[in-house]
């Protein structure tokens, strides 16, 4: 089978394997489509810290069951996601349900081999049929999907809110979609990138253009000087970290969705006076990611304008090169 493979810092390709053997309550899952997240792009980029060299990225990924052993309620055939999880099953947050801050949480794609290739062996459980309404592309975005709703639903928005979005790649954009979703008002999206923006737009957002504009004065000037209701911090550095308090109004909540690479300073003091509420989101759970699936199939989104580029798997070099620049790319899938 055809195989990528991360080799190392900068350094992807395309190799030739045997197509590995399922083991007990394992299937065999010929990948469809997979999408390259901003994780696979620490990876790439050397930064991440677990994942090793020699590796089979991809976390976000769907397919059709190619081989199953007997006793599981899927056949050879089935159109399946893969939630990509591995929770211990021990620790204090796995014995009360919360599986996804387990202390030892484990990714396929990151720790086990993940969907950059034509075949993928997947635990059983880790697996979700896929409506028949719904695409394969479409079904590739299930996973930041479910990463989208588990940040609305961990925040206190309310019908006719304003939000604010600092950050308008894939993850920005879907949590847009499900604001919108849960009655938002007026949603503003700010980005350094006009590609990025553009599509923001066409989808019913109010884009703007931070390299030339003020999303802090743009909501003030929208609420009276109030600001928003809700924050989503999605672009993971300083200058954000500080819009998010400027564009906040008092007794707003924050949402910290983006994985610092550098812990940014937080203006304490300010959130203090001003009764903020600051909330942190960690992937999401076993409910968000069914969530996901019944909006794909239920079509009251529309995730197709995210899909920016589908290549097959022979260029994944240029796929993660495309990544590195915002200017051209929203999410690139591979098609294996």
């Amino acid at each position: 089978m055809k195989t990528g493979i991360y080799y190392s810092p900068k350094n992807v390709g395309t190799t030739t394997l045997e197509k590995p053997a399922i083991k007990e309550n394992e299937a065999l899952v010929k990948v469809s489509y997979a999408g390259i997240c901003g994780t696979d792009m620490m990876i790439y980029s050397g930064q991440h810290p677990r994942a090793e060299a020699l590796l089979i990225m991809g976390h976000e990924f769907c397919g059709m069951v190619d081989e199953i052993g007997d006793g599981h309620d899927f056949q050879k055939g089935d159109r399946v996601i893969v939630e990509p999880l591995l929770n211990c099953g021990k620790c204090a947050a796995c014995k009360v349900g919360q599986v996804h801050v387990c202390a030892n949480l484990k990714y396929i794609g990151i720790d086990k081999d993940g969907g950059f290739t034509e075949y993928a062996t997947i635990p059983v459980d880790r697996l979700h049929r896929l409506p028949d309404n719904v695409t394969d592309e479409e079904a590739a975005l299930t996973e930041p999907l479910s990463v989208a709703i588990h940040t609305v639903r961990r925040s206190s928005l309310k019908v006719g809110d304003t939000v604010a979005i600092l950050g308008a790649g894939p993850i920005g954009l879907l949590i847009g979609l499900m604001a919108k979703e849960a009655g938002a008002g007026e949603i503003f999206i700010s980005d350094v990138s006009p590609y990025r923006l553009r599509v923001a737009a066409e989808m019913g957002f109010t884009a703007i253009n931070a390299a030339n504009e003020s999303i802090v004065e743009k909501v003030k000037s929208h609420t009276r000087e109030v600001g928003a209701d809700v924050v989503f911090e999605v672009a993971g550095n300083q200058i954000t970290a500080d819009q998010m308090i400027d564009c906040i109004k008092f007794q707003g909540q924050i949402v910290v969705v983006s994985v610092y690479k550098k812990a940014p300073v937080i203006n304490l003091a300010k959130m203090h006076f001003q009764e903020i509420s600051l909330t942190t989101t960690r992937c999401y759970s076993p409910d968000d990611f069914t969530k996901a699936i019944k909006q794909l199939e239920q079509k009251t989104i529309d995730v197709n304008p995210i899909i920016s580029h589908i290549l097959p798997l022979d260029e994944i070099e240029k796929g993660f090169e495309l990544m590195e620049n915002p200017e051209t790319s929203l999410k690139i899938l591979f098609h294996p």
